[in-house]
């Protein structure tokens, strides 16, 4: 399975310790940056990141900034892309389970035992294909479209 990772400045060193984490459990991991605390605009990397995803080039994708709502905010601005931002792994889990998520938003000041957590339960979670859970998709999909 393809990850794919990216951050902003507030991110990075979270990134920087989930990528040997993800690659010690098998996980091909693409890095979409930030490459520094040098300050950025999440925007960037969160469109980015929504793109490959969208594209097919990775499988789920992990995005990082300060809060974890803004740079959700950008890749959900990308079609196809169902971003959570999530805070445990039950909303995970969740997130996986009711949507379909391809991407989580994190923050970065999660622990970092945290984070593993909710990566491991984001990327083991399969989706459940109950037909009210996809009608809902479904119909954000439609909107998409009208776009």
């Amino acid at each position: 399975m393809k990850i794919g990772i990216s951050c902003d400045h507030r991110g990075y060193l979270l990134k920087t310790k989930l990528i040997p984490y993800l690659q010690k459990k098998g996980y091909e991991v693409e890095d979409y940056g930030t490459d520094s605390t040098d300050s950025v605009d999440y925007p960037d990397f969160g469109i980015l990141l929504g793109e490959k995803v969208r594209d097919h080039e990775v499988d789920f994708g992990i995005a990082i900034c300060g809060s974890g709502i803004g740079i959700s905010i950008a890749c959900n601005k990308v079609k196809g892309v169902r971003c959570a931002k999530v805070n445990n792994t039950k909303e995970a889990r969740l997130c996986r389970i009711d949507n379909n998520a391809n991407v989580i938003a994190l923050n970065e000041k999660m622990f970092l035992f945290e984070a593993k957590d909710i990566i491991d339960t984001f990327l083991t979670t399969p989706y459940q294909e109950v037909e009210r859970f996809q009608r809902r998709i479904d119909k954000i999909t439609k909107y998409e479209r009208k776009k």
